[in-house]
């Protein structure tokens, strides 16, 4: 009998820490589609707007390996409900936002949340289930709800926002969120914590490094209005930038342990995939976000018709990272991403030449597949090209690390192709329909996106394509 409700409880927890991980990613995407309904309603202004995806994206990678410490040292089921409840509060507050500022505020506030609940579902299942097939099911199951997420926020974002409001999109996450919680508290059992490591918390690398980017990314946005070469802008970027330092002296002299340890980027290989995957973050998160826009505010689209256009996106992706990891066993990752990264660049710059009345078969669809397939071809041998440059054992922050690289390019990403794109707008505003120069915004913001593409690809290329491909005795070893 006890091996049976033992049984029950894994089982419970699977689903549990699934459904948490499914909605964590899905609320990366599910407001791409709302963004137009969002501006109408709260007054962004286009260069602004961006701020509804990087608050989230930004606080989420920031406290990302904070949100692991915790887990390990304040106890995973106590860390995850409280994460959880975090994530519905913040989730309610912005969905009752009624200015940009108070919205802005709440999506950051999720990302928080979103930052300790991640890990810990992660810590959790490692923790209870046994190392072997069963983990692995668990892991698997674990990772496809996390990309289930993310290709479901097209469209879930566009049937709450055309059936009810943008601001279901946010709300609908309370009552999961806080049932969540209390049955993690349930069934989740107990992990041991470590008490005496409190004093090795680095908290103080997490804030550094999260408002080194927030600045960053503010002075980039801001750029818009008051121009590249403004004092205001100048002395926002060197703060972001003196942040970042700080963070760096923090965690290479200061931190007992470290959340980022230093020392790891000796691997080449390891400070390659870091560059790869920033690279990939600032073109697929822009991806998302202005064919999104493209489709609603040029081609007219309803949220709903945005997100079943987006549909063929999520699928090729699913499709792609099966098959590179089929490659990546026999050509080793720095190939396969090199060949995901240039598929990303090429559908790019497709995406660049879109016209002001355009049509989604002839002007989104390939371009759409080519980038999504890069994506697929991409997320796989980054992260093993992270981790072979590490000892096994420290593999999981080498992961950890990588997830960080991904949220920080895109959320900086974004913020330089918005900016670039609004200030192209606005330059051919006068003599152009606002189609059209909302259209030309968008080409630039791609092209832009298409340049770190390349980049990436490049840097795939030069550090990352000698990477021995494993023999079978070593992938089971």
């Amino acid at each position: 009998m006890a091996a049976v409700t033992d049984a029950r409880r894994r089982t419970l927890t699977l689903i549990l820490c699934c459904v948490a991980q499914f909605m964590i990613i899905l609320d990366v995407s599910i407001v791409n589609v709302a963004l137009p309904s969002i501006s109408d309603e709260l007054g962004f202004t286009q260069a602004t707007l961006s701020w509804v995806v990087n608050a989230y994206t930004l606080t989420f990678a920031g406290f990302l390996l904070l949100g692991g410490r915790a887990a390990d040292l304040l106890g995973r089921r106590e860390v995850f409900a409280a994460g959880l409840v975090l994530f519905a509060l913040a989730s309610l507050a912005g969905g009752l936002a009624q200015s940009e500022l108070q919205l802005v505020a709440a999506r950051g506030a999720q990302g928080l949340g979103g930052a300790v609940v991640a890990p810990a579902t992660l810590s959790i299942l490692t923790t209870t289930f046994a190392e072997g097939a069963e983990r692995n099911r668990a892991l698997g199951l674990w990772g496809a709800m996390g990309a289930i997420g993310g290709a479901s926020g097209a469209i879930l974002g566009g049937v709450l926002t055309e059936a009810l409001s943008w601001r279901w999109i946010l709300i609908i996450n309370l009552p999961i969120g806080l049932v969540g919680a209390v049955v993690a508290l349930r069934v989740v059992r107990s992990g041991a914590r470590d008490r005496g490591a409190a004093r090795d918390f680095d908290l103080t690398g997490a804030l550094t490094g999260t408002a080194g980017l927030v600045a960053l990314t503010y002075g980039i946005v801001g750029t818009e209005r008051y121009g590249w070469g403004s004092a205001r802008t100048l002395l926002t970027l060197l703060l972001g930038v003196v942040l970042l330092g700080a963070f760096v002296l923090v965690e290479g002299r200061l931190a007992a342990r470290p959340l980022m340890p230093l020392r790891l980027f000796a691997s080449r290989m390891l400070s390659g995939a870091n560059v790869v995957v920033f690279c990939l973050g600032a073109s697929a998160f822009a991806m998302w976000y202005f064919v999104t826009l493209y489709l609603q505010q040029v081609l007219g689209f309803s949220p709903i018709e945005a997100g079943l256009a987006m549909l063929p996106m999520p699928i090729a992706i699913a499709a792609c990272t099966q098959a590179a990891t089929r490659l990546t066993g026999r050509l080793g990752p720095g190939r396969v991403l090199a060949a995901g990264m240039l598929l990303i660049g090429v559908g790019m710059l497709l995406f660049a030449r879109v016209p002001t009345d355009g049509h989604w078969a002839a002007d989104v669809l390939l371009p759409g597949i080519l980038t999504a397939s890069g994506i697929g071809f991409s997320f796989v041998p980054v992260t093993i090209a992270a981790t072979a440059g590490v000892r096994r054992e420290e593999s999981g922050l080498a992961s950890g690390v990588v997830n960080t690289s991904r949220q920080m390019g895109g959320s900086v990403g974004l913020a330089l192709l918005a900016t670039l794109a609004t200030q192209r707008t606005a330059a051919v505003g006068g003599g152009a329909s606002h189609a059209q120069a909302l259209t030309e915004g968008f080409h630039r913001a791609f092209e832009a996106g298409a340049a770190f593409a390349l980049l990436g690809a490049l840097v795939s290329v030069v550090v990352l394509a000698r990477l021995p491909v494993a023999r079978p005795a070593e992938a089971r070893s």
